[in-house]
């Protein structure tokens, strides 16, 4: 396996941190990952997967450190776990089979309306409290984890985001939502990264050092969000949607 040269190592280690503060918060780091590890020359599959394991990484060591601030809802989250990882795993199977590339309209759309919903607002920087979980919304709240799994597994872009906002319909401020939904983005990464590994199309040489340093930048930037709460992370949200959005929409312009 071809190791990076060291002026790539430096830029692999820089880009990582950068991408794992931005996505330990709000989701969102394979914006700047992504095109990184395509600058390398990598091939695109081979990028996805190398991205993967930097994901899976940043992902994990987020929801270690959230943890410790007692904003997840362990119980719950843990029943939506498998079924992210499920739908994460057909996912990427399925990208293997079909084109990902008729998504990117629909990303688009979405990522408008939560975007929008978003700025009109205004009492998502408050305390944050779980509504009640009839079982409609228990059916519905799983529906999405499958969901958004398949979609990590399958095209990917903006996930973290989706999720996020699932869980700030649910009740939760921006700091309980981020701390959960990074739950449930390390299980469809997770799954994910399995699938690109069984496919040969990980990057070991240079996905390791993007991922060590993309731990450290998961470690800072999810005790900056425990810190400094809604107030700082709900602008980062906003700005991270809009660049998912503008991404989109010149893939699609562009494609």
């Amino acid at each position: 396996m071809e190791l990076p040269s060291f002026e790539m190592l430096l830029f692999l280690i820089a880009v990582g941190f950068i991408a794992a503060f931005v996505d330990s918060v709000v989701g969102g780091g394979g914006i700047i990952a992504l095109p990184a590890l395509m600058m390398t020359g990598l091939p695109p599959s081979m990028a996805l997967g190398t991205n993967k394991l930097g994901g899976t990484l940043s992902s994990l060591t987020s929801t270690i450190s959230f943890l410790s601030s007692g904003k997840i809802n362990g119980k719950f989250v843990l029943a939506l776990f498998p079924l992210s990882f499920t739908g994460s795993a057909l996912g990427t199977y399925t990208v293997h089979l079909l084109p990902s590339s008729f998504l990117r309209p629909v990303v688009v759309g979405m990522l408008v309306i939560i975007l929008i919903y978003t700025l009109l607002k205004k009492n998502w920087n408050g305390a944050g409290a779980p509504i009640p979980l009839t079982p409609a919304r228990i059916v519905a709240t799983s529906v999405c984890a499958f969901v958004l799994g398949y979609y990590d597994g399958f095209f990917g872009p903006g996930t973290g985001s989706f999720l996020l906002f699932m869980f700030l319909l649910l009740g939760y401020d921006f700091v309980g939502a981020s701390a959960n939904a990074k739950v449930l983005n390390f299980a469809s990464n997770v799954a994910s990264l399995a699938s690109f590994f069984y496919f040969k199309s990980v990057h070991i040489g240079y996905g390791l050092p993007m991922g060590l340093s993309m731990i450290v930048g998961a470690i800072v930037g999810s005790q900056v969000a425990i810190r400094r709460g809604s107030k700082y992370v709900k602008p980062l949200f906003i700005g991270v949607t809009t660049l998912l959005i503008g991404k989109q929409l010149w893939d699609v312009l562009h494609g």
